[in-house]
């Protein structure tokens, strides 16, 4: 049933059932499970007039009273990729443009939630560990709450991602090694300070449950459910909403089926995909990341129950995991950028070489439909240092040198 107070929302463990209260937001105290909330109950609440993921404030642990916090989060459109479908091997590729997101990336969806119930609850401050967005995101709806904003980042974080962070007045510190190390200690920071953690793991189900509003959102935007739903993937809860909305509709009358999932690790840091492709149940920890797709790179050091029930889902939906080279999602950043005019990091172009790779191995058919969620905008991982390029001084040495340029050069000669 939806709630009224996000302080009342009641969660409950993926793997042992426990009922957890979410005034504070944590893994189970039982098991140390994953604790997601209840799906929406039937009849599926109206949407409302309100802005962003307010849209669905009657599904979701939020309120009217806060909807003041959006800044039209959601409702990002879908787009046709004729030019990528044939490079992939599909007929049907569409692509819904979650890097359009107030920060760049989905992860809004899930911190517009959880800076609602930070408000409701009047907390002191907030807190996430993350690769990069999540820190932007985070940062960004704290300046528009007035609340603190603390942020942890592994040491290798793109230095675009860490500077968005900055630029909205959060306190932003890099933490030595890899992503867990940073979740770790942001996890331990909110339990000593009574902080609202917003990290976008499966600590915070309040704000974890943002997100499927881009289920509802792809239902409403599509005739039929597609075949295929392809998520970046770290720990995996952009998986969960999605899941759990199409569930929701399912049951609800509104839709036939529930898509399957395709998640997509990178080769060099890949815990749930090793657990599905070698038939495990459970998902162990990745020790040693060897990956510089960042916004992907979470081992599960300390938390794999999230990447157990991610691959539950996953394999619920009769769908598939796939790892992807950090040369080949390069790849597939500039396929995006060159022929789809779309600039995405490469935790989200990945999706595209995942789709090319299953096509390949028939599991993807040709005639089936797929919607790639682009996550996550490649403008903050742009390097600073690139060289500009050449200064010129008149048209002259202007056609000089557009003649080296291959796609001009039959047009400047003629």
């Amino acid at each position: 049933m939806a709630q009224t107070e996000s302080s009342a929302v009641t969660g409950e463990c993926t793997m042992c059932g426990c009922k957890q209260d979410m005034a504070f937001p944590d893994y189970c105290a039982r098991c140390g499970g994953s604790v997601v909330l209840p799906p929406t109950s039937h009849p599926l609440p109206d949407t409302t007039n309100l802005p962003g993921v307010w849209r669905y404030a009657g599904r979701l642990p939020i309120t009217p009273d806060t909807a003041w916090l959006s800044m039209g989060e959601g409702n990002s459109r879908i787009v046709s990729a004729a030019g990528s479908a044939d490079w992939c091997g599909v007929e049907n590729l569409l692509f819904k443009l979650d890097h359009l997101n107030p920060s760049g990336s989905f992860k809004d969806r899930a911190t517009a939630v959880g800076m609602s119930q930070a408000v409701e609850q009047r907390a002191s401050a907030v807190v996430c560990a993350s690769s990069g967005n999540a820190a932007g995101s985070t940062a960004a709806y704290a300046a528009r709450a007035g609340l603190p904003a603390v942020v942890l980042m592994p040491e290798a974080v793109p230095p675009g991602k860490a500077a968005v962070a900055r630029a909205h007045g959060a306190a932003v510190l890099r933490v030595r090694g890899d992503y867990s190390n940073a979740f770790r200690t942001a996890r331990e920071l909110a339990s000593r300070f009574g902080w609202i953690n917003l990290t976008t793991t499966f600590v915070n189900p309040v704000a974890v449950a943002g997100l499927k509003s881009a289920g509802y959102e792809l239902a409403s935007q599509l005739t039929d459910p597609p075949d295929w739903i392809v998520v970046p993937v770290g720990s995996g809860p952009l998986v969960h909403g999605i899941v759990t909305a199409y569930r929701e509709l399912r049951d609800a009358g509104a839709v036939r089926a529930v898509p399957r999932i395709l998640g997509v690790q990178a080769e060099g840091c890949a815990p749930i995909t090793e657990a599905f492709d070698s038939g495990a149940t459970e998902v162990a920890p990745w020790q040693h990341v060897r990956t510089r797709i960042s916004a992907i790179s979470d081992p599960l050091r300390g938390y794999p129950a999230d990447g157990t029930y991610t691959l539950r889902l996953v394999r619920d939906t009769g769908g598939a995991m796939a790892a992807v080279d950090d040369v080949e999602a390069g790849e597939a950043v500039n396929q995006l950028a060159y022929r789809e005019g779309l600039l995405i990091e490469s935790g989200a172009a990945a999706s595209l070489v995942a789709v090319r790779t299953l096509c390949g191995q028939g599991t993807i058919r040709a005639d089936q439909t797929v919607v790639c969620m682009l996550t996550g905008n490649g403008v903050k991982t742009l390097s600073t240092e690139v060289d500009p390029g050449p200064v010129i001084t008149d048209t002259d040495e202007a056609v000089s040198r557009l003649r080296s340029h291959a796609a001009l050069a039959e047009g400047i000669t003629a």
